[in-house]
């Protein structure tokens, strides 16, 4: 753990995932699922307590070990008849408010910033605007759902591209801004938190939960491009 992030940035950070992880649970409904993403909680915790993602020496880095398997899950999950099938009945609806959780998350980032944990670049005051994601999330949840029907599928459809937009954004800023050796951003201050415990569930699970959450949303938005009104 990283002895200059105050107690109270840590606590509200774990609440997030927390949060994460019980939206999360409610949108699958799946008790496999819930038992592999609470083992991989678990085991990239403990690695992360002992300080294995810190080694930042190699090529590629060890960190890859904390997202590749998920992004390699969520591909197969969009390739496989069973994995679409799969993620075309997950609830709409809270695919779409599981953004509010990036809320908490951007004020954690800028309190690690202003503990000098993280760049500038990577808060919303240097340029990271993933905060409106979640600021706008339950506005436009109001405004596209209504009963058993999604209203306004268009503008789901502009605001699920443009919050992925915003993710990548960001996710393109840590990845440059952290101390490995393909490092270009913020050599004066560089992302190191998310290689510690409890941080690293960040890029392990939240990021990945909402990744997710757009690229469902948009595949299943695009298949009715041609319809006013879809199920969820």
């Amino acid at each position: 753990m990283l002895s200059q992030i105050h107690l109270y940035v840590t606590l509200v950070f774990i609440a997030t995932v927390l949060l994460t992880l019980v939206m999360f649970l409610r949108i699958t409904k799946n008790k496999i699922i819930s038992y592999i993403i609470c083992a991989w909680l678990l085991l990239n915790g403990i690695l992360a307590y002992k300080g294995f993602y810190t080694d930042t020496s190699n090529i590629p880095p060890k960190f890859m070990l904390a997202t590749v398997p998920v992004l390699l899950i969520i591909i197969l999950l969009f390739l496989t008849r069973d994995g679409r099938k799969f993620i075309d009945k997950l609830d709409l609806k809270l695919l779409t408010l599981i953004s509010i959780v990036r809320i908490p998350v951007e004020l954690v980032l800028y309190w690690v910033f202003l503990d000098k944990a993280i760049p500038e670049l990577m808060t919303f005051a240097g340029g990271n605007f993933d905060i409106l994601s979640g600021i706008t999330a339950p506005i436009v949840y109001l405004a596209c759902f209504q009963g058993k029907i999604v209203v306004r599928k268009s503008l789901l459809l502009i605001w699920n591209i443009v919050c992925l937009g915003l993710l990548l954004n960001i996710i393109i800023k840590a990845i440059l801004s952290a101390p490995f050796r393909f490092q270009r951003f913020a050599f004066d201050q560089p992302n190191i938190v998310v290689l510690y415990f409890p941080f690293i569930w960040l890029p392990c699970f939240i990021v990945m939960v909402v990744l997710f959450s757009h690229l469902v949303s948009i595949r299943r938005l695009a298949l009715h491009s041609n319809k006013t009104h879809i199920t969820v």
